[in-house]
C-alpha cells in the first residue's frame, strides 16, 4: 500500500478542482489532485466563460492562452431562433453583452472580456498551470472514503478498476444536506464535425435553437445547435423524455437528429461521441465540514442555461484557497474556513434557482408561437404560420414574439447574476453601512461598490510610466492589497505595522498626483466610496474586507482590529492538519 501526505488533497480535475490546484500552488501551498478517469475532460460541456471567471484567470496569469484557444466575445452574439438552421428564422436576441447598449456595461465592469471555450480545452491550461507550480495529478486513482478527527483527514484512494456512477461521493461520505430535486429532466448530448458555414457564419453564435413540432418530447420539438468550433464542430442537445430512461444513442439516431436540426439532408456530418445526462434543480445548503470542502457540481447541480456551471466553480475555488493557503501557513484561525460555507452557499442556491428558471422562460417563446394551445404538431405548425398573417391578432403575436426572445436576457445577458456577489461572514469587516440598494435589474446589471463584501470595482489608473492599469491587477495574488490616497500615508504605515506584526504581506497601493498611481480619468475618485484619505483593504480574491472613509482615530489599531476578526486571529490555532477539498467525481 502506498501512503501519501500532502497539505491539500483535491478530488477531481475538473474546473473547480484544477483552479484549486492552480491557485494553491500559486499561493505556495502544496496540494495533489486525484481524479478516477485516465485524462482530463474529453467532451466540450462547459463553455461559455464570464468575466468573473476570466479575472480568475488573468490572476494566475493564463488568461491570454486561454483567449487564444477561445471563441471572442463577438462571434458569440447572435442568439439565433429559428425552424432549422436551413429554414426559417423566427428571431434574433443579441447575447453576452454584445448589443451596443450592453457593451459599455461589459467593458465598464472587467479588464476581461467573456469569451467560449469548450471544456477540454480550458482543462489542460488550469491542469498546466497548477502542475508547472508544484501540483501533482494522479490519474485513474479513485476516491473511496474519508476520515476526518481533531489531526486532520485521512483520505482513502486506490487504482481504478470500475467507477460507481456516483454524484459526489465526498459529499455524500460527510452528510451535505441538499435542497431540490436530481433528474427532472432528460437530455443527450451529440458531438460531431460538419460544415455549417454558409448556415451561421453571417450570423455568429454560440447557440442557435430550432423549433420543430412533433419532433420531440411534448410536441413542442426544440433542440439545440451549439458551436464548439467556427463553424465545423458543434454540439447537439437534444431532450428525452426521463419517465421512459435514457434511450440508446446510436450513430443512425443521432444524424437523423441531426439532420432535422439543421435541415439539409445532404450535409456530411461526423459523430464524434454521443452522451445522456438529466437536468437538476439541486444545491447544497451547506457546503463544508470540519475540514472537508465540496465545491463546483458536488454543490450545485443545474441545467447549463446562463453558462454559470464552470464559472462559479471556478469562483469557489477562488474563494476557498486564499483562505486555505492562509490557514496551512499559520497567518490565519481555522475559524476563517467557516466562511467558505457562509459565503459560497447562497452563490449554489442562486444559480441553480437561476438556470432552472431560464428554461421556463422559454414558456413565452412557445406561447407566442401558439405550441401551448394545442398538442397536435400540424396545428401547431399552422399556429406558427398565423404570424405571417396581415391582422391585429397576427400583428399581436409578432409583438408578442419580440417580447418573448428580449425576456430570454435574463439568461443570456445576465451581467448581474454573474457580477454582483457580496460576501457577509467572518471573513469580511462591516463598516456599519447598509448594503446599497440596486438602482438597476440585479440580475440583468452589475453595479459597482466598494461596500465590504463587494467586490473591488475595476477602473483603469495610470502607472509611473503612463501605461494604463486595472484596479484588479494591483491585487490579487494571493495577497491582501490596501488602496489608499492623497492623506491617507497613516493607513499605509498601519499597513506596514500590522503586516510585520501579523506576518500577512500586504501591498500598498497610493493613488493620487505625484504618486505612483494616478486616476487618469477621474473614474476611480468617482467610483471608490472613500475619500481621499480613506482606504480599502481588498482581500486576495479581489473582494473588499475592510473600508474607512477617511483617517480617523488610530488606524494601526482599525487594522489590526479588522484583519484579527476577518482572519479570525483571536481564536488562531496553528494547524499542521491536512485539509480536504472535493469538487464533483
Amino acid at each position: 500500500m502506498f501512503k501519501f501526505e500532502t497539505d491539500v488533497l483535491i478530488i477531481g480535475s475538473g474546473p473547480a478542482g484544477s483552479a484549486a490546484a492552480a491557485l494553491l500552488s500559486a499561493y505556495g501551498v502544496r496540494n495533489v489532485v486525484v481524479t478516477k478517469y485516465n485524462w482530463l475532460a474529453n467532451t466540450p460541456r462547459a463553455h461559455i466563460t464570464n468575466q468573473r471567471a476570466m479575472e480568475v484567470f488573468r490572476d494566475l496569469g493564463i488568461e491570454d492562452e486561454v483567449n487564444q484557444k477561445a471563441v471572442a466575445q463577438e462571434w458569440m452574439g447572435n442568439n439565433v431562433f429559428c425552424t432549422s438552421l436551413a429554414g426559417e428564422e423566427l428571431g434574433r436576441l443579441y447575447s453576452w453583452g454584445t448589443h451596443p447598449n450592453r457593451m459599455a456595461d461589459y467593458t465598464l465592469a472587467s479588464p476581461t472580456k467573456i469569451c467560449d471555450i469548450p471544456q477540454n480545452l480550458l482543462e489542460p491550461i488550469l491542469a498546466h498551470a497548477g502542475a508547472i507550480k508544484g501540483s501533482r495529478y494522479r490519474f485513474d486513482t479513485e476516491y473511496i472514503g474519508l476520515v476526518q478527527d481533531n489531526d486532520g483527514v485521512t483520505a482513502t484512494v486506490r487504482d481504478r478498476l470500475s467507477a460507481d456512477g456516483g454524484n459526489s461521493q465526498v459529499a455524500k461520505d460527510i452528510g451535505l444536506p441538499f435542497e431540490g430535486q436530481m433528474g427532472v429532466g432528460g437530455s443527450m448530448n451529440i458531438v460531431c464535425e460538419m460544415d455549417l458555414t454558409k448556415y451561421v457564419a453571417h450570423r455568429p453564435s454560440v447557440l442557435y435553437w430550432v423549433l420543430q413540432p412533433g419532433s420531440n418530447v411534448g410536441g413542442i420539438g426544440m433542440g439545440l445547435v451549439r458551436m464548439v468550433r467556427p463553424w465545423n464542430e458543434w454540439l447537439i442537445v437534444w431532450g428525452y423524455d426521463i419517465n421512459d430512461g435514457p434511450p440508446k444513442v446510436t450513430d443512425e439516431l443521432a444524424k437523423d437528429i441531426v439532420l432535422k436540426l439543421v435541415g439539409d439532408p445532404n450535409i456530411p456530418i461526423k459523430i464524434k461521441s454521443t452522451s445522456t445526462w438529466t437536468v437538476n434543480h439541486c444545491y447544497a445548503t451547506q457546503v463544508a465540514k470540519g475540514r472537508v470542502f465540496c465545491m463546483g457540481d458536488a454543490i450545485h447541480r443545474h441545467p447549463p442555461s446562463n453558462g454559470l456551471g464552470s464559472n462559479t466553480s471556478i469562483q469557489d475555488a477562488f474563494n476557498l484557497a486564499w483562505k486555505l493557503a492562509m490557514v496551512v501557513k499559520g497567518q490565519a484561525g481555522e475559524d476563517l474556513l467557516k466562511s467558505y460555507d457562509a459565503e459560497r452557499a447562497p452563490i449554489a442556491k442562486q444559480i441553480v434557482e437561476r438556470a432552472n428558471k431560464s428554461i421556463t422562460e422559454f414558456g413565452p417563446i412557445f406561447q407566442s408561437l401558439g405550441l401551448t394551445d394545442t398538442t397536435d404538431p400540424v396545428v401547431m405548425r399552422a399556429n406558427m404560420e398565423k404570424m405571417k398573417d396581415h391582422n391585429a391578432a397576427a400583428e399581436q403575436q409578432r409583438e408578442q414574439l419580440r417580447e418573448a426572445i428580449l425576456f430570454k436576457s435574463y439568461e443570456f445577458n445576465c451581467h448581474g447574476v454573474e457580477m454582483n456577489q457580496r460576501y457577509t461572514s467572518i471573513a469580511v469587516k462591516s463598516d456599519g453601512s447598509a448594503e446599497p440598494t440596486y438602482k438597476r435589474d440585479k440580475e440583468l446589471y452589475y453595479e459597482a461598490t466598494t461596500w465590504p463584501g463587494a467586490r473591488l470595482p475595476h477602473v483603469w489608473i495610470g502607472n509611473d510610466n503612463g501605461h494604463r492599469i486595472s484596479t484588479l491587477d494591483l491585487a490579487g495574488k494571493g495577497e491582501f492589497t490596501l488602496f489608499t490616497g492623497i492623506g491617507g500615508e497613516p493607513w499605509m504605515k498601519a499597513a506596514q505595522e500590522v503586516s510585520a506584526q501579523l506576518n500577512i504581506p500586504i501591498r500598498l497601493v497610493q493613488i493620487g498626483p505625484g504618486k505612483k498611481h494616478t486616476d487618469l480619468y477621474g473614474e476611480w475618485a468617482a467610483i471608490r466610496e472613500i475619500k481621499d484619505s480613506g482606504c480599502l483593504l481588498v482581500r486576495p480574491d479581489f473582494h473588499v474586507a475592510f473600508r474607512a472613509k477617511e483617517v480617523v482615530g488610530d488606524p494601526e489599531a482599525q487594522l489590526t482590529e479588522a484583519l484579527t476578526h476577518l482572519l479570525s486571529l483571536n481564536t488562531k490555532k496553528i494547524v499542521q492538519e491536512k485539509l480536504h477539498v472535493s469538487n464533483s467525481l
